[in-house]
């Protein structure tokens, strides 16, 4: 009897990626010269597994390039060689396309091997001698060799650009990165719109162009992949050199290759791989590994259930007031039982941070070898758990934040030695819990921000006025406003076309919140706040006219009945409530939502103030409700993005009722920062009076 091998297809996948990033991770422990045999011995069972699942599944190309790999390692193993500094560099772009040739075959595409033959016949080197850096070939050396170029003189370069629909939502901008590579050479743009839909579905937040590009210049590779390297992850991107023959025997046998087919298959799997969304296989399942533990706690608790159920039932079948007590008694061991079971389902999607931290030693290694600086990269908090869905969407806005703090925070070692610290500079990732709320910092001790040249900027861009008051806090939150464009911004936080804006706005779409801590000289100091999860919350229900709506817990700070005394105004549709010593503005939902438009008598009125990082705002409403957990349902999956409104749930009563969102409601309000200057300045005004 045959064995259908596609059913397993799915978990080779899984466990291939998993030990290609334990592959990676062992890599980068490995230092120059000093070869520890268990991490090497777990490096070879990764490539071994791999080695014999892509035989199992017929992926030659899989099997034979691990092969040389495993050769490798084992005389590593065996104390024939040392792991040096060359030897691991390759074997990590090795683990590098490894990860292309199995994410191709996931995706039912034929893979690009040029790569991989390529490297293998360098491997194949080191295997058999060859060592130290000069004789190793660069990664842009092996892919000319892979296009049969070793003799040729590069004159150009074709480049195919095709971001992926979501790259906009990342904070990328391709018209910055094509105006750079202009800046290179004469260039010629041809534009596809095939991708464009109608526009009754074209999103705004979605990247439908695509580019072929002619680059006429004698650039290195390393010039062109510079520009793109904050998008990697993010399109499909083909970069092939335009080479100038030394001899006609090498293009007379290129020609007999396009006529015998060869190149034309060449140019067939570039086209299989641009074809990705459209006639490639779906995208897998995203799958969650959980302990036995929890599966059988779990068990447990649906086994309570059952009973407290039967029991139920039981009573209902012959139900008189004298059993009234022990129905109410039921309905109690229900919603134990019930809210037990949810916190323990909501436990199978907790995952430990380290997921997400894993991903940048690498990151921190490949970049400092580009800049010629020597970072080491701390961690601590990795067993802090978070929802998965949060972790996925945290990612990116990660990634732009180690970055920074790794291209532009940190100094070169020799401005370093100058400011009297160690040539080796350090970047921080920790994580802690706090309350419901996971705080993620991204740190580094470098040469920290330049209050005075973010708060000139800030004037020259219309942000602020020259008369501004603003306290540290409010100058460094300007970074993280619209108009500051990082392309122009000042060097301590510039980007290629990403804004620490989209940051901020990714953060505050899943109900967190980003702070700025920096001193000049020392270091700065990123902190993320976060939900634990975004499927449950703990809500404060309460009415605006005839609609409910709920607020989460978590952000209110407390309830209050106003005081007309207090009330005072900074703007003509701004008013500002004065609570002890600090003045907030007020936020009238019934206008914002357009419930009532009429003014609304203050005198007495509900107040509930919220906080958003280090801001507060006084909301005000007409009656204040219960508390109640609820399940969140995504308004803009099943219906579309509302601003001010994060999600929505069904109450007991079987009505729907609206979640509010802090940040959204801030925007709507248009209380920005300038206001917010506006705001402290009187209140200071205010206080000065008072003591007089």
């Amino acid at each position: 009897m045959s064995v259908d091998l596609d059913q397993f297809k799915g978990i080779f996948f899984e466990e291939s990626f998993e030990n290609l990033d334990a592959m990676e991770t062992g890599l980068l422990a490995l230092s120059e010269g000093e070869t520890d045999l268990e991490t090497v011995n777990t490096i070879f069972r990764g490539a071994h597994s791999i080695k014999g699942g892509g035989a199992a599944f017929g992926f030659d190309v899989v099997s034979s390039f691990t092969h040389v790999m495993e050769e490798l390692l084992d005389k590593m193993r065996n104390g024939e060689m040392e792991a040096d500094f060359a030897s691991v560099n390759i074997l990590l772009e090795s683990v590098d396309v490894l990860r292309e040739l199995l994410k191709a075959f996931q995706d039912g595409l034929e893979p690009d091997d040029q790569r991989a033959l390529a490297l293998k016949l360098k491997l194949e080197e080191i295997r058999d001698g060859a060592s130290g850096v000069s004789e190793i070939a660069t990664d842009s050396q092996i892919e000319v060799e892979a296009g049969d170029t070793r003799d040729e003189e590069i004159i150009g370069w074709t480049i195919h650009f095709l971001p992926y629909e979501n790259l906009l939502q990342t904070g990328n901008d391709p018209s910055l990165m094509l105006r750079e590579l202009a800046g290179l050479g004469e260039m010629t743009l041809q534009v596809h719109t095939q991708r464009i839909p109608p526009l009754a579905e074209m999103e705004p937040e979605k990247c439908y162009l695509s580019w072929d590009i002619e680059l006429k210049a004698p650039v290195e590779r390393d010039a062109i992949t510079e520009i793109f390297e904050w998008v990697e992850d993010d399109c499909d991107l083909d970069i092939q050199p335009v080479v100038q023959p030394v001899e006609r025997r090498k293009m007379e046998r290129r020609d007999e290759e396009r006529r015998t087919g060869e190149g034309a298959g060449l140019e067939r799997r570039k086209e299989d791989r641009r074809a990705v969304g459209k006639d490639a296989a779906p995208a897998p399942s995203a799958t969650i590994r959980v302990s036995t533990e929890r599966i059988d706690e779990i068990i447990d608790m649906v086994g309570e259930l059952v009973i407290t159920q039967s029991m139920l039932s039981q009573l209902g079948e012959d139900l008189d007031l004298a059993k009234l007590e022990k129905l109410r008694e039921g309905l109690e061991q229900l919603e134990r039982n019930s809210r037990e079971l949810q916190e323990g389902v909501m436990s199978i999607r907790m995952q430990p941070i380290s997921f997400a931290f894993n991903r940048f030693p690498r990151m921190v290694h490949d970049v400092s070898q580009k800049l010629s600086k020597q970072i080491r990269l701390e961690t601590s908090g990795e067993d802090t758990e978070m929802d998965k869905t949060v972790m996925e969407k945290i990612n990116d806005p990660l990634v732009h934040l180690v970055r920074n703090s790794i291209d532009h925070g940190l100094e070169t070692p020799d401005e370093r030695l100058e400011a009297g610290k160690e040539e080796e500079g350090i970047v921080r990732l920790n994580a802690y819990h706090q309350g419901s709320f996971v705080i993620i910092e991204v740190s580094d001790d470098g040469s920290g921000l330049d209050r005075e040249r973010i708060f000139t900027k800030a004037i020259e861009r219309g942000l602020v006025k020259e008369s501004d008051e603003l306290s540290d806090d409010q100058v460094f939150r300007l970074l993280l406003e619209a108009g500051f464009s990082t392309a122009e911004q000042v060097s301590d936080l510039s980007g290629r076309g990403v804004g620490l804006d989209v940051v901020r706005k990714n953060i505050e779409g899943l109900g967190g919140s980003i702070d700025i801590r920096s001193e000049l000289g020392v270091g700065t100091t990123f902190a993320i706040r976060l939900p634990l999860t975004l499927a449950v919350l703990d809500g404060q229900l309460f009415k605006v006219g005839n609609d409910t709506f709920i607020l989460p817990l978590s952000s209110i700070v407390e309830s209050l009945q106003m005081d007309q005394k207090c009330i005072s105004g900074v703007a003509s549709d701004i008013e500002l409530y004065r609570l002890r010593d600090e003045y907030i503005p007020i936020i009238d939902l019934s206008k914002t939502f357009s419930i009532n438009e009429n003014p609304k008598n203050m005198e007495n009125a509900l107040l509930v103030v919220v906080e958003l990082g280090e801001r507060h705002v006084g909301l005000l409403i007409d009656e204040l409700l219960g508390q109640q957990q609820v399940v969140i349902k995504s308004l803009e999956t099943n219906y579309q993005r509302v601003t001010g409104i994060s999600g929505a749930t069904i109450l007991g009563d079987g009505t729907v009722s609206l979640i509010l969102d802090v940040a959204g409601l801030i925007e709507m309000s248009h209380l920005d920062q300038n206001n917010g200057g506006k705001q402290q300045k009187m209140a200071n005004n205010n206080l000065v009076l008072q003591e007089q």
